[in-house]
Formats: structure tokens, C-alpha cells, sequence
């Protein structure tokens, strides 16, 4: 796994007056705490990228039609997310008064400024993927979301300057391919009610938001990598709020002008489940896809834009799994081999990524023996004492 380079928490913060000796202990905490903030933020993204399309499915099977709803649910859980920030600010203050920092907790402008362009990306996105969503089954709009992969891969290279090795040009190509063979078999797995034009209209529009996702999340990084204050997991909360802020404002002017909000009261009572799951719907939509987003931010701060999207490929089989059980969608031939060329996609990239850690190991194990043979060997004799005073 490629680790980002940027020091999310410096020794500073972890302890006052640090002497020398203690460097390689608060190296070795700094460390631990962020693989402990990596690994829960991966769960959040395992829990809302696997719970939002089987949710947002659950209601257009039944009954619901309100596209712009939809996008405005993949971000308008937000306000959530104050709740946590609240105690971070007090833990911040109570830490300052301790320690006597002067720290700032608010986000700097230059963050806000490029968390309000990505809301404005995903708001749009969001509108992409709620359309095609609509069209689509679940198995075939995950599998085509699965090429952000390639997208971010390509725009991460031209955006951060990340390395692209063989292996993620191989992942790249056999992932397009998943997707060339899912546009290719219009027929068989449209759900009932979905002309072939409808498919064919999810189809693109699903993968044009994948394109626009997978530009924005180099973006972030970049937006990280621009910061001239520590990114703390505060300013990663404040990033995601003015994020969704803008982000829903965008598909609540879309609500607005295609009178959604008064549709919302006749769609819950027609609803097939009935008006309180209706309801139970909308809100855990939301609440999952703000467990997404944040997830999604905090492991491009920990890693980089590139393993995120390698991460929620690897999730493509649990989606798979999850909508075969809840809605028993068909598993086509041609969606299994789609299906087998993501997973030999992110399998080339892992294995690319292991080659390369194990080169960079070997690299500092040749350079640490090589420093200490230096230091071990005898100084010359110019530089030594002599072993009696000549008169």
C-alpha cells in the first residue's frame, strides 16, 4: 500500500519538551495512531459504499422516482457530522490550555476554498448516479462505479504526479473491459419497466459520474498536499461539512425547480413499503453515504486518492453478494466475467504495490547497514592520539 508522503500529526502534538531519545517512540505512536484512523476509516467506507446502493435500489424498487432526492441524499446527512466536531473543538481548547499551543482549529480559507469546487463536482455526480441508478440493477451499476478506478488512476497521475507502474496500467485496461461487457448486454438484467434506451441512458450516465468522482478525489489530495497547517481530522470533518453544504445546495435547487419537496408527502404515502419506511429510507440513505464520504476523505489523508480507489473495488464483491440476496437480481454469465476482470484488475495493482514495498524495504535495509559499517569501522590512525607525548 502506497502511503502518503504528508504528516497528518507532528511530534509536537503528541507530548511537550520531546527530547532526542524519545523520537523513535513518538515516530513508532504517530504510526500506530494513523493505521488505527486508516483501518476505521476504511470501515466506514465498507459500511456506506455496501448499505447506499442497496438502499437507494430498496426505493426506487418501490415506488420512488424523485431523482434530484436522491442526489441531494448523498450528501445532505451532514449535520451529523457537527456532533463529532463539537468534541474535537473542546478536546482542541482543553489540549491548548495544557499544553500552550496556538494552534488554529478552524480550517484555513485555501481548504475551504477547494472543499466548496469538489462539492460542486460531487453535487453533480451525485445527480449522474441517482439517474442511473434508477435504470440500472445493482450488480451492473456497481460493477460500472467499479472503473472510477481507472479514472482516478489517470487523473492521479496528471494531477498529484502518482507513479503509474505496469501493474496499474493492467488494472486500467481489464477494468474497462468489465465495463465494455456490462454496456454490451443490454438485455437479460434490466429491471422491469426499463426500455433498452433507459439502460443504455444508466449506463452512460453512471459511468460519466465515475469520471467526475474519480477527478475529484486527486483533487482532495492535491487540495492536502496544499495546506500549509497540519490536516488534522477536525479540518477533515470541516472539509466534508463545507463539501456536502455546497454539494446539496446544488441538488436542492434542482429539488426546488422540479417541485420535489411537495411530491415528497404524496410519494411517502404511495410508497410500497409503506410512509414510515419510506422515511427510514431516506434518512439511513443519507446517514450511510455521509459514512461513505467521510470515510472516503480520511483514507486519502492516511494513503492517497489512488488506494481509495482501489479500496472500493475491492468492496465490488460484497455488493455483488448483498444485491443477489436482498433483491435476487440474476447473475449473468457476462456479469461474472465483468465481475472476474475488476477483481484481476485490483489483484494486479495489489501485487504491484507489494513488489514495490518490498523494494523500498530492501532499499533501507542495504542503506542502514551500509551507515552502520561506517560508524562501526576504526577511525584512521591520523585521526587518533597519539599514545605518548614526544619530546
Amino acid at each position: 500500500m502506497a502511503t502518503s508522503t504528508m504528516n497528518i500529526e507532528t511530534p509536537e502534538t503528541l507530548g511537550p519538551h520531546q527530547n532526542g531519545n524519545s523520537k523513535p517512540h513518538i515516530e513508532e505512536t504517530i504510526e500506530a495512531k494513523n493505521w488505527l484512523l486508516l483501518i476505521i476509516n476504511c470501515a466506514l467506507v465498507f459500511c456506506g459504499v455496501i448499505g447506499c446502493p442497496l438502499l437507494m435500489r430498496l426505493y426506487y424498487l418501490h415506488g420512488g422516482s424523485r431523482k434530484w432526492l436522491t442526489a441531494s441524499l448523498e450528501a445532505a446527512g451532514f449535520p451529523v457530522l457537527i456532533f463529532p466536531l463539537i468534541f474535537l473543538y473542546i478536546k482542541s481548547k482543553s489540549s491548548t490550555q495544557n499544553n500552550d499551543q496556538s494552534t488554529s482549529f478552524c480550517m484555513e480559507p485555501k481548504l475551504f476554498l477547494w472543499s466548496a469546487i469538489v462539492g460542486i463536482g460531487y453535487g453533480v455526480a451525485h445527480f449522474m448516479y441517482a439517474w442511473g441508478f434508477s435504470y440500472l440493477p445493482v450488480s451492473t451499476s456497481t460493477i460500472l462505479s467499479a472503473t472510477q478506478l481507472c479514472f482516478t488512476a489517470f487523473f492521479a497521475w496528471l494531477i498529484v504526479k502518482q507513479k503509474i507502474t505496469a501493474f496499474i496500467i493492467n488494472a486500467v485496461v481489464v477494468m474497462t473491459l468489465g465495463s465494455v461487457l456490462l454496456g454490451i448486454n443490454t438485455n437479460g438484467d434490466r429491471p422491469i419497466g426499463v426500455s433498452k434506451a433507459r439502460y443504455l441512458q444508466g449506463f452512460l450516465l453512471t459511468l460519466a459520474a465515475s469520471v467526475l468522482c474519480g477527478s475529484m478525489m486527486p483533487l482532495i489530495e492535491l487540495a492536502y498536499s496544499k495546506a500549509t497547517r497540519n490536516v488534522t481530522y477536525a479540518t477533515l470533518l470541516q472539509f466534508q461539512i463545507t463539501l456536502s453544504l455546497v454539494a446539496t445546495g446544488l441538488d436542492v435547487i434542482g429539488m426546488l425547480i422540479n417541485k420535489d419537496f411537495q411530491a415528497i408527502h404524496r410519494e411517502a404515502d404511495e410508497f410500497g413499503l409503506g410512509k414510515s419506511k419510506y422515511y427510514m429510507i431516506i434518512i439511513f440513505t443519507a446517514l450511510t453515504s455521509q459514512l461513505a464520504s467521510i470515510g472516503f476523505l480520511g483514507v486519502i489523508l492516511y494513503t492517497n486518492a489512488l488506494f481509495i480507489g482501489i479500496y472500493g473495488s475491492v468492496l465490488l464483491p460484497f455488493i455483488e453478494v448483498a444485491g443477489v440476496i436482498f433483491f435476487h437480481e440474476s447473475f449473468t454469465g457476462l456479469k461474472g466475467m465483468a465481475l472476474a476482470l475488476c477483481l484481476w484488475g485490483f489483484s494486479s495493482y495489489f501485487y504491484g504495490e507489494y513488489k514495490l514495498m518490498n523494494k523500498a524495504g530492501n532499499n533501507k535495509s542495504a542503506v542502514e547497514k551500509i551507515d552502520e559499517k561506517v560508524e562501526n569501522e576504526p577511525k584512521k590512525l591520523d585521526d587518533q592520539e597519539p599514545p605518548y607525548n614526544t619530546v
